[in-house]
């Protein structure tokens, strides 16, 4: 078995009901590298994180060679399993869905995040199948994490959010969806619902706002994420240590960085 093989048959075996699969986001090498050394059993990217390290918005801006060359280079950087957001999947049709899945895999990906930005359900549906034949094909198990964008209706945890949440994680469970990620699933008895209603593990955000990690965990989360919490954590600290250098002279000196100049080049190995 090839260790490619073995990392995403590992990423699926960390999707625990109860007992979530923990990922803080990375987005380059550098955070890839400080997020493992905290103890992270895998690495996933922020699609967010990504494009603005590269000077791009976030939201399908990316090509998708530009966003692959950054996952390639996390992917080379680390030995546990990587999984990849790729927002849309950088294409208008299953075919280039398919294109992207089949670089992915290229890339060294075990898993992948895919979001519908709730196109319909079937054309969704055709693209996860898409998804799925192209990792099959190329013989790896990959972890497909159906984003299910459903928060934009507004009135998450009302019924019609409920009823069309459920709808589209069963049509992707049939597609050959690995798990669901589900937005703006906040409180703890619609996290306990979604479990109960779905046969696929199922993604919560973390951070700002949300319950703690073990409240997630025991409403029944599969999978807990930061998104792109931290990356937004990395740049509103250097925009405030760079206010605070020009616009205040009395500013005192802040304290050191938990990870130094000399914690960080470690990190970094050739």
């Amino acid at each position: 078995m090839t260790d490619h093989l073995q990392r995403a048959l590992t990423l699926h075996s960390m999707h625990v009901q109860g007992d979530p699969l923990i990922l803080p986001n990375a987005w380059d090498v550098a955070s890839a590298r400080a997020v493992l050394a905290a103890g992270a059993q895998a690495v996933a990217t922020t699609s967010a994180g990504v494009a603005w390290s590269l000077g791009h918005r976030d939201g399908n801006e990316l090509s998708r060679e530009t966003a692959l060359d950054a996952v390639r280079r996390i992917t080379a950087a680390v030995p546990v399993p990587v999984t990849a957001d790729i927002e849309g999947g950088y294409g208008d049709t299953s075919a280039e869905v398919a294109r992207t899945i089949a670089a992915c895999i290229e890339a060294g990906v075990s898993g992948v995040n895919l979001e519908d930005t709730l196109r319909p359900v079937e054309e969704q549906e055709h693209r996860i199948a898409a998804a799925r034949r192209a990792a099959d094909e190329a013989g790896i198990h990959l972890f497909i994490n159906a984003r299910i964008d459903t928060h934009r209706l507004g009135d998450v945890g009302g019924d019609h959010w409920f009823d069309e949440t459920v709808t589209r994680a069963a049509a992707y469970a049939r597609a050959g969806a690995s798990g669901i990620f589900v937005l703006g699933a906040l409180r703890a008895d619609t996290i306990e619902r979604l479990a109960d209603r779905t046969t696929l593990p199922v993604n919560v955000a973390f951070g700002p706002g949300t319950l703690s990690i073990s409240e997630l965990a025991k409403a029944g989360a599969s999978r807990i994420s930061a998104g792109s919490s931290i990356a937004e954590a990395a740049y509103s600290l250097a925009h405030q240590w760079a206010s605070s250098m020009l616009d205040s002279p009395d500013a005192a000196p802040a304290q050191p960085p938990a990870l130094g100049w000399a914690a960080m080049n470690g990190l970094i190995r050739d």
